[in-house]
């Protein structure tokens, strides 16, 4: 695990759902290798930028100061994961050849981002704004309820 300066883990890979989309990141470059050549700058190109999107929206809320910042990038994470499931409904309709993980991996990294949102919200309500809890305070009690 890489480490920041002051010898923390970095927020976001403590995060079970971030490695998980980085799962799903593999499974859509194994996948799309195998999709027509003039698809590169079209269908694949859009599929892959997706699917990378998924886990750097992960990391970036992970590292933002606030409860609300790190629910939206989660929230941006979601938009991602519908773009990819769109991608991939196309290469489907195109019989284009897709990788039965790439259908599990999503829908997991999806019941994750919901979990992990829904927790935040819990969480905030159950917090008053004023203790000062910071999105790296409040992922570490998360990262220890899962």
């Amino acid at each position: 695990m890489e480490k920041h300066d002051a010898g923390r883990v970095k927020p976001h890979k403590r995060l079970q759902v971030w490695r998980q989309s980085l799962m799903l990141v593999k499974a859509v470059y194994e996948s799309t290798r195998s999709w027509p050549e003039e698809e590169r700058y079209g269908l694949t190109s859009q599929a892959r930028r997706a699917a990378v999107s998924i886990a750097s929206n992960i990391a970036e809320g992970a590292g933002r100061q606030t409860r609300k910042e790190f629910a939206n990038f989660l929230h941006y994470a979601q938009g991602s994961l519908s773009e990819l499931d769109t991608h991939l409904e196309i290469a489907r309709l195109l019989e284009y050849r897709t990788d039965t993980r790439l259908e599990e991996t999503s829908v997991s990294v999806s019941k994750m981002l919901t979990g992990l949102i829904r927790s935040l919200k819990r969480m905030s309500a159950s917090v008053s704004s004023a203790s000062g809890l910071t999105s790296g305070l409040l992922l570490t009690a998360y990262c220890s309820l899962v």
